[in-house]
């Protein structure tokens, strides 16, 4: 049996209700979020994919966009990759007209702008481009009216890609797997959007740090979210993710938790973590 910490969760046992947080009337700008860790293995796309699933299935027009050349978010909603004739390197290098560039996913109001390993040259071929660090935002600009939120799922890196999802965003959200390393990880990327704000995206914020993999066995896990808890009180979300065996298989049958495991504790913990991500998001605009 799973001990949860003090933060906010609800128990497996319960029937994990989800609050309801009062939402003030849509913006016409989206919201545009990018989850980003530079670290690999820490549930980052996971997240993406399963917060932007769970904002469709709460009504809002969703926009979810691939720009690690491992194209994982991809693959995550059944996409096969062979079988794509535009992706986001695309519309980061003006290959086709923005506006023909977002796909269906297969569920209501989610679309993606999908990536495969094309995009692995794109950090290469921008160097030398006209306004290398915004070529992403100038691309979603013609689609702005026709989404309520854009997740940007970003690549294990702090190159130009990721660069270009930061100048892009006007919220962070990051993923933070429970293990000591992890903190170096943290303050290291904390630094980035710090001078990310000063120099090129004074509207960039933190929405939050989520804490991935939790397990509740291990004193290890409790001591990271502790001390991230202490160092960063306003960021950390109350809503832990739990470690499952689950939410790893569901990626490769191209489904998302709650497609895969309606009831599971993943699925629970994704659709708690998108209402914090509402009230905190939402409720000041």
């Amino acid at each position: 049996m799973y001990s949860f910490p003090r933060l906010w969760y609800n128990s497996i046992e319960s029937s994990c209700a989800m609050q309801v947080f009062h939402v003030k009337q849509q913006s016409t700008q989206p919201h545009i979020m990018a989850v980003a860790n530079q670290k690999g293995g820490v549930g980052k796309t996971t997240t993406a994919v399963n917060v932007a699933g769970e904002l469709a299935r709460r009504g809002r027009r969703v926009l979810l966009v691939d720009i690690d050349p491992q194209g994982n978010a991809t693959t995550s909603l059944g996409i096969a990759k062979a079988s794509l004739t535009v992706t986001s390197y695309d519309l980061l290098l003006g290959g086709a007209p923005p506006e023909t560039i977002p796909q269906p996913s297969g569920r209501d109001r989610l679309d993606i702008i999908p990536a495969d390993q094309e995009l692995a040259g794109a950090s290469i071929e921008l160097v030398d481009v006209a306004r290398r660090e915004w070529r992403l935002r100038d691309g979603l600009v013609n689609l702005l009216s026709r989404y309520d939120w854009i997740i940007i799922d970003c690549p294990p890196s702090l190159g130009l890609l990721t660069l270009n999802a930061l100048c892009a965003a006007n919220a962070v959200l990051i993923p933070l797997q429970c293990e000591y390393l992890a903190l170096e990880g943290l303050a290291q990327l904390k630094q980035t959007l710090e001078r990310v704000r000063e120099s090129l995206n004074p509207t960039l914020r933190i929405i939050g740090v989520v804490m991935t993999m939790y397990d509740g066995r291990t004193n290890l896990a409790q001591q990271v979210v502790d001390e991230v808890q202490r160092y960063f009180p306003r960021l950390i979300c109350r809503t832990l993710i739990p470690r499952s065996v689950r939410l790893s298989e569901a990626p490769s049958h191209g489904r998302m938790a709650y497609e895969y495991e309606p009831n599971g504790r993943g699925t629970q913990a994704y659709a708690l973590l998108t209402e914090e991500l509402i009230g905190r998001e939402e409720r000041i605009l």
